[in-house]
């Protein structure tokens, strides 16, 4: 049984001029216990909101999310999310403060916390900056705080919106070898939104490809069986897999620009 289950899941914003929305629409989609799935599409496709349903930050109009065969009516402790930017670090807590706050809301002993939120700094590369407060660390280094904040929760799955789309070049590629080795030391299933094709086809197991929005739904689903040293982005299989995305994605691309040129209103 999959662990993630989305049935028929609809999602409407309602208006108070105009049109109502349609952010997603008739999307279904399964994830597996141990899957690191990448979910992309252009901008404006609904990737976040369908995050956001299963964080349980919103409800589906219409359609069921589940989790372990439980339907999600909320956020839960068995789900962690690392968001794009950085801040919901809290400025005012060191490092391994900041990974202890979820602990020490659930009401943990100082030294228990305290050692698991050591485990989980180490985990994440970060010895030896546990009493650096967020703005003495570099944005990478804040990506590692989150990641290793929500891993100190010990949810069953990361949900992670975009996490590195505002790092350079250099230090998203370290980013994603080690979000790479994190989740082959935890085994824990990843759900990752990006954009990127490359991006996703380095960390992914499964990705998913969604239609252009509004109303939007999967149009793809692509394993990803590339053995580590055939993910560097100059191995032949690495372009043949990017070449089969992009002849998924290209279309959507073209329809999402073809929208943004419409007048207000327009959409149909």
């Amino acid at each position: 049984m999959a662990l993630v289950k989305l049935a028929g899941v609809s999602k409407v914003y309602k208006s108070l001029k105009g049109a109502d929305y349609h952010a997603v629409k008739d999307f279904s989609l399964d994830i597996e216990s141990g899957d690191f799935f990448c979910l992309l599409g252009t901008s404006g496709c609904g990737k976040t909101t369908v995050l956001n349903m299963i964080a349980g930050f919103e409800q589906a109009t219409s359609g069921e999310i589940r989790i372990a065969g439980n339907t999600i009516r909320g956020p839960g402790v068995d789900r962690g999310v690392v968001f794009q930017g950085d801040d919901s670090l809290c400025g005012w807590l060191t490092a391994l403060g900041n990974i202890e706050f979820g602990l020490r809301m659930r009401g943990m002993a100082r030294k228990e916390r305290s050692e698991k939120a050591r485990y989980y700094l180490a985990l994440v590369g970060l010895q030896g900056q546990e009493n650096k407060y967020p703005s003495e660390l570099s944005g990478g280094m804040k990506q590692r705080i989150q990641i290793a904040r929500v891993l100190a929760n010990e949810p069953q799955m990361l949900l992670m919106d975009e996490p590195f789309a505002a790092l350079d070049a250099h230090t998203r590629t370290e980013m994603q070898t080690e979000l790479i080795n994190i989740w082959r030391a935890t085994g824990k299933t990843v759900f990752f939104i990006t954009h990127d094709i490359d991006e996703a086809i380095v960390l992914s197991t499964k990705i998913g490809v969604m239609h252009a929005g509004p109303g939007s739904k999967l149009k793809g689903l692509v394993d990803i069986d590339l053995l580590p040293e055939e993910r560097d982005r100059t191995h032949d299989r690495f372009v043949d897999v990017y070449r089969h995305v992009h002849s998924l994605i290209r279309d959507e691309v073209a329809i999402a620009l073809k929208r943004q040129a419409l007048p207000t209103g327009s959409l149909q």
